[in-house]
């Protein structure tokens, strides 16, 4: 509710201000709540015209009550006899606002044998039920109904259009290619609930809300004007499911409304329909977008950016030549509404074919409406299930594609162009032992069961399920597909790659996020595969394209990868009782790195535990996967097991301490413990009292002796000790520009009064920057020289991480 816990006059006052404040709002009108009229000059000699009287009510109210006390007080009062009548009446609460056609209702105010003197406020009285149910259908069929937080937007466009003297008729709300989701949204929670359906077990038939939708969006006075979509509107009920039976009879369902059709009546009150002819079949191609994410991931209902079927088409010409389209076949298997295959030419040899019985709905009535596809070459075909009949023979395969797929020499010429889903069984919860897998996401069909002890963890991901059925059934054939790049490098793959083994003839890469509702910051590539060559996919130089489509350069992706760095940190476990904080574990890869941090606390995840004997090899680590910033094309690069070049270079391993010790992933509180990591003495920063560790300073200036392992075999117990001799860590001077910045911003918080001796850099943090309500840190300080501070010490560390970032490449933490 926008306007809750105030009086009605205050009401009043604020929807005045924040929807009508170019009106008059400030004329009384007879008893009338709440007038808005056009604002008059003093040398005007005629009446000021309203534009709406308006009943106001505090809190949350029912819209019907409220305009019929209205009604009854404008009839007792005639006010319509003193002044002229407004375009619009209306009520409105806390919460709504409803306006209805003053020319639509004024009728009622000359019924004959009607005690009008009576309470407008009496909800009881017989005259108020008598109007009640004069009105009700009137109100239910012409009454404009607003939500003040939901349809903000929409009811100051309402206002603008229609608060105007003397217009004539309504300014509905147009519908084009820019909102048609956005009303969608609105739709759901407003039309979808009053439809006869129990939409949960319609889902696993495969039937979705969009549809309805659609039916709604595309009709002339409630009727759909599209006979070809899967769902129609027919005035007061839709139909669905139209077929001829095994009698050759015509049949159908249908569903009806279950309040009577008026939440529908008042939703579409407020906008046109339909939209624009040229926007229809934009709005029907992007079915796409009115399917719930949950399907959209299990199917693969994802549009692909037209920049991208444009460019993915180029590169197969580019591999196959200028004339592919006349020598080769063309088959998209997980085809959607089709949009892959615009700007394909030949017909006849393209094929199209998508689970959703809607989808090929939307591809007939496309090419009924110019699309370059043949009806007979449309079919609906669940990929993952469905075996390779011919219709002939009772299955779904048309025969001429049938025909291709069982002949090897036609087979080669067959180019499996597809994007398929991206859904996966797992998610980073069922990684971390805090979640399950999604259920039946890419595990309930066949191709699952038949392949997952072949190619073992990539069986979860749909996508790779597609490409192994394709490469294993239909031997081979060309595959051109869009997806992740997990399959070529991602150590969960590697039996995967081990039996899919065309050769990769090319591909790009593009930002993921191009794709509709595609969240993340990663690449999606495009691939073309040669079956006829089989080999081992070991490494391809890809081209790599921006959001714009403008190519950037290239980038190395490797298969056949060396140990990952998790698998050398583990070599440096700590064997002493030392620990001095935690470094939390996650997959080596940038994709993971914000789970990458330090910390005083033990997560739910694994941590490493950090002391005097691996502090340098934890830095290092660390230093190693943040010193590069993350970006969507480096988002799936894995970090390796080094070579030993980083043995003998000290510069390189005080740089990554350094840097370690100041970085934001570096969490250490005192809150939780000692804190150990201060990188400075009390002297240095003017601290007031001593601090409780002085362990960071005391390794840094070569002081500290190794702790004692936790066990030991008998022969250690009866050596003697050898004596410990180590120098102080020299640093470089993009390290030492850090110490000088972080020493600043230490002795300046310092400088303030009753501060937290022992802070950390992350308690230093906090104090300056505060949290928000949901407890989470912001991101800057009203402290002006707090500010200055932390921008310099970033600013450092940016620097010392370009010092670092080379020797990354140089000792194998990373390949180029």
């Amino acid at each position: 509710m926008k306007y809750k816990n105030i009086r009605e006059e205050e009401l009043k006052n604020k929807v005045a201000q924040d929807y009508f404040w170019i009106y008059d709002c400030t004329k009384i009108i007879g008893n009338v709540d709440f007038c808005v009229s056009m604002h008059q000059s003093h040398k005007e000699l005629f009446e000021q015209e309203s534009l709406l009287w308006a009943e106001a009510k505090k809190g949350s109210s029912d819209i019907y009550n409220s305009i019929v006390q209205l009604i009854l007080t404008i009839g007792k009062a005639r006010t319509f006899d003193s002044y002229l009548p407004p375009a619009f009446l209306g009520a409105f609460d806390g919460e709504k606002i409803a306006f209805i056609p003053y020319n639509d209702i004024h009728e009622v105010f000359y019924i004959n044998d009607f005690n009008w003197n009576v309470t407008p406020s009496n909800h009881t009285t017989r005259e108020f039920k008598i109007i009640y149910e004069k009105v009700q259908t009137i109100i239910d069929n012409k009454a404009l109904l607003f939500n003040f937080l939901k349809d903000d937007k929409e009811l100051k466009k309402f206002i603008k259009s229609n608060f105007i003297v003397d217009k004539f008729g309504i300014t509905k709300i147009k519908i084009d290619k820019n909102n048609f989701v956005a009303i969608y949204n609105k739709w759901l929670q407003i039309v979808k609930p009053s439809i006869a359906v129990n939409w949960e077990v319609a889902k696993k038939s495969g039937i979705i809300d969009g549809d309805f939708y659609l039916a709604d969006l595309l009709s002339y006075e409630n009727n759909t004007l599209k006979e070809k979509l899967f769902v129609l509107l027919k005035h007061d009920h839709y139909e669905l499911d139209r077929k001829i039976d095994e009698a050759g009879m015509f049949s159908s369902k249908r569903t009806d409304f279950t309040d009577g059709q008026v939440a529908h009546t008042q939703f579409w009150n407020k906008y046109e329909r339909p939209p624009k002819e040229e926007y229809w079949d934009y709005i029907i191609e992007r079915r796409d977008l009115l399917v719930p994410q949950d399907i959209r991931e299990r199917k693969g209902s994802f549009f692909t950016p037209q920049i991208w079927v444009e460019l993915s088409q180029k590169y197969l010409s580019d591999v196959f030549g200028e004339d592919w389209q006349d020598e080769y076949y063309v088959w998209d298997c997980a085809a959607g509404t089709g949009n892959l295959l615009n700007g394909l030419v030949n017909k006849y040899n393209i094929y199209a074919s998508t689970l959703d019985k809607q989808d090929v709905e939307v591809m007939h009535d496309r090419i009924k409406n110019g699309a370059n596809l043949l009806d007979e070459h449309v079919f609906q075909f669940d990929f993952l299930n469905d075996d390779f009949i011919p219709k002939s023979k009772g299955g779904k395969l048309p025969d001429s594609l049938y025909n291709i797929i069982t002949d090897p020499e036609k087979r080669q010429k067959l180019v499996v162009y597809i994007n398929p889903p991206y859904a996966e069984a797992t998610t980073a919860r069922t990684v971390a032992g805090t979640g399950t897998n999604k259920p039946k996401t890419a595990t309930d069909n066949k191709t699952y069961l038949k392949y997952k002890t072949i190619i073992s963890k990539a069986s979860n991901e749909l996508f790779t399920q597609f490409l192994i059925r394709i490469y294993c059934e239909i031997p081979n054939c060309k595959i051109a597909n869009f997806s992740k790049l997990k399959n070529l490098q991602a150590a969960n793959f590697s039996d995967f790659r081990e039996v899919f083994k065309p050769k990769l003839e090319k591909l790009f890469v593009v930002p993921a996020n191009t794709f509709d509702n595609v969240k993340g910051q990663f690449p999606i590539g495009f691939f073309v595969w040669n079956g006829d060559k089989k080999e081992k996919f070991e490494e391809i130089e890809a081209d790599v394209f921006n959001h714009d489509g403008e190519f950037i350069g290239t980038k190395k992706f490797y298969g056949n990868l060396p140990e990952s760095l998790n698998k050398w940190i583990v070599k440096y476990k700590l064997e002493t009782n030392d620990e001095i904080g935690l470094l939390v574990s996650s997959p080596s890869d940038f994709q993971h790195n914000n789970q990458l941090t330090i910390l005083s606390k033990q997560q739910e995840r694994y941590c490493w535990k950090i002391g005097f004997s691996n502090l340098i090899q934890i830095a290092i680590y660390f230093a190693v996967r943040h010193c590069i910033e993350p970006t969507w094309l480096n988002d799936r690069d894995q970090f390796l097991h080094p070579n030993d070049g980083w043995e003998t270079d000290k510069e390189f391993q005080n740089d990554c301490l350094a840097f370690t010790l100041f970085h934001g992933q570096n969490r250490i509180s005192s809150k939780h413990g000692t804190n150990h990591w201060i990188p400075f003495t009390e002297k240095e920063v003017n601290a007031r009292e001593k601090f409780e560790s002085n362990f960071m300073t005391d390794f840094i200036k070569g002081k500290l002796k190794p702790p004692h392992k936790t066990s030991y075999t008998l022969s250690i117990l009866f050596e003697p000790e050898v004596p410990y001799n180590r120098s102080p860590l020299v640093f470089s001077t993009e390290a030492q520009a850090v110490f000088d910045a972080g020493r600043e911003l230490w002795k300046y918080y310092h400088s303030k009064p009753n501060v937290n001796v022992n802070a950390s850099l992350y308690d230093i943090k906090e104090y300056f920057q505060g949290r928000d309500e949901k407890g989470k840190m912001n991101n800057k300080s009203s402290d002006e020289t707090y500010m200055s501070l932390i921008g310099d010490l970033r600013e450092k560390l940016r620097q010392l991480a370009d010092k670092i970032e080379p020797k990354v490449y140089d000792y194998g933490f990373l390949k180029k």
